[in-house]
């Protein structure tokens, strides 16, 4: 049974690696092939090893513990689960729309099995992350009781799916599903010693509800008025991430324009001025069309691809570099020196911003796969974090300038939750703006975020300009604001 098991499991590996290699980032795109890759790799393949490793050839065996090291492991696998529930909370989506593979721009659809939501619920469990829980432990229920084949057992769902669902405070469904749990297994231990419990705490329950008052439906009620009036930052972000809740009227709209721009008249764009269009009013985005060729995006991504490590942002307090669990992506750093196309791209930057790059940080390359983001944050250094770039001796980072270098299938917008600002990606624009106002003060309307990247794989590049050197090329005000 096992060598036959494994014989099929062989066969359909067969299958998506002759798919896989023929469009690799088309097919890694899809957020439930990620993460089945990822399952595969390292739980599936650790059962298959432990088989072959009873009787095999010693230099089988050795090629196989090599190979192992390169593979994901437990680390890997608990992230593009999580990657997964970020998206499904992120994009709205229902658990049978994402076990079902059922998503915008898909090139390559595929679905979740009973087992795949199984251990999506597990791992959320883990994390104590019980609402999770409910939802993918509901849907391999759901699966099995269609008739689905799989290994999962619905005596280990149920076990998880009561618990989870009581600690959400839900004890009718919790004792309710317990029931269907001793009905599979009525001598079940756990299942038996919770029900007696869940009784025991229904009994107190309906003794202290004849106790309640009506002050507390008063406050209920008042607490669901301020929650209906008051929409926090995550909401925002998440809403602008899905293209609801922009801002901009049609009033304002007619005040934004496009045109050629030849960068104040720059002598490489008189002629051949570039094309420019504003993206927002205040604070003023601009974006920059084909101000990139394909050639040179891909040699800034064979540059940096060898150098790709996960992504890390500054502590506000210690200026350190380090990693963040809101920032989900892998970068690199390309010097000008290292390549004419870096040299030419920087030189590109300062003429049709006006600004001395000289100052500024090296370009910083990122990728963003399956559920990458950064989550709301501000590019300068704010009041209270005096040493964010001490080290460089520049200054604060007066404006950004972002490279898209790749198209999205879907999501991995840039957004703006103070305004309600939503940029869109496309392969070879660029978008501008200021972090500081001419007197160097902070502009907190530029808080923004890079949205997860629902289906494909998102290239960026950017360039931070500091202070030093603008004096007479952007010269303060009186006023703060200004």
């Amino acid at each position: 049974m096992n060598i036959y098991f494994h014989y099929r499991w062989a066969e359909k590996l067969d299958q998506l690696t002759d798919t896989a290699t023929k469009d690799p980032e088309g097919f890694l795109g899809h957020p439930v092939n990620a993460f089945k890759l990822m399952k595969r790799l390292n739980t599936e393949w650790g059962e298959l090893e432990s088989l072959v490793l009873k009787d095999m050839s010693d230099g089988f065996i050795s090629n196989m513990t090599i190979q192992r090291q390169f593979f994901p492991n437990d680390e890997d696998q608990t992230g593009a689960a999580k990657a997964l529930l970020r998206l499904q909370d992120t994009y709205n989506l229902d658990t049978d729309t994402l076990s079902r593979g059922n998503l915008p721009g898909v090139k390559h659809k595929s679905f979740l099995t009973a087992e795949d939501c199984f251990e999506l619920g597990k791992i959320a469990y883990t994390e104590a992350d019980y609402y999770h829980t409910e939802l993918w432990m509901e849907q391999a229920l759901k699966q099995l009781d269609e008739g689905e084949v799989s290994s999962a057992d619905k005596v280990y769902i149920l076990d998880y799916l009561s618990y989870a669902v009581y600690q959400q405070g839900d004890l009718g469904k919790a004792m309710m599903l317990t029931k269907r749990l001793l009905e599979l297994d009525p001598e079940h231990q756990r299942a038996n010693g919770n029900m007696k419990y869940f009784e025991y705490i229904m009994a107190k329950e309906k003794e202290a509800n004849k106790s309640s008052t009506d002050a507390e439906d008063q406050t209920e009620k008042e607490t669901e008025v301020k929650k209906k009036d008051y929409l926090p930052e995550r909401r925002k972000y998440e809403m602008l991430c899905r293209g609801e809740g922009l801002k901009m009227t049609p009033r304002r709209q007619k005040r934004l324009f496009c045109r050629y721009y030849d960068g104040n008249r720059n002598p490489r764009y008189i002629l051949g001025p570039v094309k420019q269009e504003d993206e927002w009013d205040k604070p003023r985005i601009v974006r920059f069309l084909d101000i990139i060729s394909d050639e040179e995006i891909e040699t800034v991504k064979e540059l940096a691809k060898p150098r790709l490590r996960r992504a890390t942002i500054s502590n506000p307090i210690t200026g350190a570099l380090e990693t963040a669990h809101y920032r989900i992506s892998k970068s690199a750093w390309l010097s000008g020196y290292e390549s004419p196309v870096v040299s030419r791209i920087n030189t590109r930057i300062q003429d049709l911003t006006g600004l001395d790059v000289s100052t500024a940080e090296e370009l910083q390359v990122a990728n963003y796969g399956v559920g990458g983001q950064y989550e709301p944050h501000f590019d300068f250094g704010r009041k209270d974090e005096p040493d964010a770039f001490k080290e460089l001796g520049t200054g604060n980072r007066i404006a950004t300038w972002l490279f898209y270098m790749s198209d999205v299938s879907a999501g991995g917008a840039t957004v703006f939750p103070e305004v309600g600002a939503s940029v869109w990606p496309k392969k070879g624009t660029a978008v501008f703006w200021y972090n500081l106002f001419p007197s160097g003060e902070g502009d907190y309307s530029t808080r923004h975020a890079a949205c997860p990247v629902l289906v494909g794989n998102k290239w960026v590049s950017n360039k931070w300009l500091h202070e030093r050197g603008q004096e007479f090329r952007r010269p303060c005000t009186l006023s703060e604001l200004e």
